[in-house]
């Protein structure tokens, strides 16, 4: 087993978190052997527009859907930690995923594997992202393939170089290592949109938007606020 501690890093607006999000974290937490995951809802998501919900709303869901991805740990035996993290959400300004890959490469120290989660629409957009390259010193970054969508299409010549140079074929390299690499796993295929499950708790569908889409502790709380 690999001596470095391994941290993963599942970031999002999280309005509302999903049981895609759950899915993930339990996949990668299995495959990678992490020590502890965070989810780090964002502060001001500035790619997001302004038609948010307040972080404070949007930590707590991120907190609900913790405890069920808690439950999901202990039924699958899988010791990582969960962590709720509101490094985003007190730090004043756009929440830039730069600022926080260098807050937690101070906080873990130089030797530990920091690995962000992501699908793989987030990684074809990644360029958008501020200061990108640089992300590439503190983090790697491990990517869930997502159905119906063709990652070599959709890459960019940016993405096809980042590759080239980044990509690694087994994931017991992420463990070994602190930073710089990517690894696209096809093991796990999630379709679940943030977005089209707040459109449709804003229709006349909402009753439909059960639990087997947003965990059931977020859900309650969504129902209690009258969210959405």
């Amino acid at each position: 087993m690999s001596a470095l501690k391994k941290i993963g890093i599942l970031g999002g607006t999280f309005d509302p978190p999903h049981v895609g999000h759950l899915k993930l974290a339990s996949h990668f937490a299995k495959i990678l052997h992490l020590d502890e995951l965070l989810l780090i809802p964002s502060g001001e998501p500035w790619q997001k527009g302004s038609d948010i919900t307040p972080a404070e709303i949007r930590f707590q869901l991120t907190e609900a859907a913790g405890m069920d991805l808690a439950k999901a740990f202990l039924y699958l035996q899988i010791p990582t930690k969960i962590g709720i993290d509101r490094i985003e959400i007190n730090r004043a300004g756009p929440s830039y995923s730069i600022d926080t890959a260098k807050s937690l490469r101070e906080r873990f120290g130089h030797e530990a594997s920091l690995i962000w989660l992501v699908g793989a629409d987030s990684l074809i957009h990644l360029p958008s992202w501020n200061s990108w390259r640089d992300l590439f010193q503190y983090i790697n970054f491990a990517v869930a393939s997502r159905p119906n969508y063709d990652l070599n299409s959709e890459m960019s010549p940016e993405i096809k170089e980042l590759l080239a140079s980044h990509q690694i074929q087994e994931p017991v390299a992420l463990e070994n290592t602190p930073a710089g690499l990517i690894y696209i796993d096809e093991g796990l295929s999630v379709d679940l949109s943030s977005t089209e499950l707040r459109n449709r708790l804003k229709t006349s569908a909402r009753s439909l938007v059960a639990s087997e889409q947003i965990p059931s502790h977020t859900l309650q709380i969504i129902t209690n606020l009258g969210l959405y």
